[in-house]
């Protein structure tokens, strides 16, 4: 899941909303009969995705001039620029002082340029317009929405052509012109339960991708991360993915967050699990199972990215090394309980094992799980044999200063 801010905590879906929803999920799917203008493609297995948050350059001080120092802008093929907000049933700022104010110094900068207090554009938006000069084939889409964000998009389905119209006039202001490629809507979850529970019925998210596809036109890229919930009548059942395909690019299937210290007690499990295994917690709650599920509603395989976490989420009070164990609460984290980057986990708990396809840790009492990058040749092999139309990732500043993660997806 895609969250801003601090809080990366999954909420706990209540009887009362799952019921709530239950004549919704329960909604026939409708097809499209709008012709949708015809999406820009690239080629199957080549893209590579890495979200950018707009609050990492406050505590993480991750810059825009982190990417390029750490090689990662060479290896992207595209960026999301998280997030916006939705709001009013339309599409807003998300921290305008972070986005186009804050001045940066010579050090700070992408090209070794300090910022003047005259100039127009400044901010991660004027960096981001460097980083596109030094990589001209690097495109980036603006992101809205993700965990704390998403309550507003109930609102964008009652009238669907006006926020796209809010969403156009945003990512194509003329004060930052040539920096958007395109829109990412990151809506946790249609018609579905997150953070707040949405009940706008199983045709709202096909709606909107629609209208958005309309505003945007052909030549712009219009994608989305989707839940990775493969569970019996779970949240990929809940709305019209298969119909809104042709609306978009491609979709982020985020195939990571099956498991955490949410369950405070455990059961351990990996967090981003590629296969099944032996004990796993929930059916359905790996990676092979949200593509063969999504793949099986008919959407192509190179419409799909392979989502990864650089990442791992743990806890604390383990004494069994394996998975499935029991717990007594979340593992202490750098910003937050029960998660901590890649590059710090991999000198602090280094990988003591491997189950369905990902890593996991066992020191002290702390256990931990997260993808390295053994495991994500492991990965990058099943995208390949699945004919996946690349890899995404969550978030850049988890990676190590080179870039550990990013070249062993590239």
């Amino acid at each position: 899941m895609h969250i801003p801010h601090r809080s990366r905590l999954r909420a706990l879906v209540s009887a009362a909303c799952t019921a709530a929803l239950g004549a919704s999920l329960l909604a026939g799917a409708g097809t499209a009969t709008a012709a949708a203008p015809a999406a820009p493609q690239a080629k199957a297995g080549s893209k590579i995705v890495g979200y950018f948050t707009e609050w990492g350059t406050y505590d993480r001080k991750y810059y825009v001039r982190n990417i390029e120092t750490s090689g990662s802008a060479a290896r992207l093929t595209h960026i999301n620029y998280a997030f916006g907000n939705v709001t009013g049933g339309k599409c807003a700022m998300g921290d305008s002082y972070a986005a186009t104010d804050r001045a940066y110094t010579a050090a700070e900068s992408v090209d070794g340029v300090a910022d003047t207090w005259d100039q127009p554009l400044r901010g991660n938006f004027n960096q981001l317009l460097k980083l596109k000069k030094k990589h001209p084939g690097l495109k980036i889409l603006w992101s809205f929405g993700g965990w704390t964000w998403s309550g507003g998009f109930g609102d964008t389905a009652k009238n669907p052509a006006a926020f796209a119209q809010s969403c156009y006039d945003l990512v194509k202001n003329s004060k930052w012109a040539g920096l958007f490629d395109g829109i990412d809507i990151d809506w946790e979850y249609p018609n579905a339960c997150g953070n707040s529970c949405d009940t706008s019925g199983r045709e709202a998210f096909k709606n909107v991708m629609a209208a958005l596809r309309s505003k945007f036109g052909g030549s712009a890229l219009v994608t989305a991360a989707i839940t990775a919930d493969a569970s019996g009548g779970g949240k990929i059942d809940a709305a019209d993915y298969a119909g809104a395909a042709q609306y978009v690019n491609w979709y982020n299937p985020m195939t990571y967050d099956y498991f955490g210290a949410w369950d405070a007690t455990g059961p351990t499990a990996p967090h981003s699990p590629l296969t099944s295994y032996s004990g796993i917690p929930k059916a359905g709650y790996n990676t092979s199972a949200t593509i063969a599920k999504l793949r099986g509603l008919g959407i192509p395989a190179s419409k799909l990215l392979l989502g990864i976490g650089f990442y791992g989420r743990g806890w604390t009070g383990v004494t069994q090394a394996a998975p499935g164990g029991t717990a007594t609460g979340p593992a202490a984290g750098t910003y937050e309980q029960g998660i901590d980057d890649y590059k710090v986990l991999k000198t602090k708990c280094p990988a003591t094992g491997t189950v369905g396809g990902t890593a996991y840790a066992k020191c002290g009492s702390d256990w931990w799980s997260y993808d390295t990058p053994a495991t994500l040749a492991t990965k990058m092999t099943y995208k390949n044999q699945q004919g996946l139309g690349g890899t995404f990732f969550w978030e850049l500043s988890g990676d190590t200063a080179n870039g550990e993660l990013i070249r062993a997806i590239h």
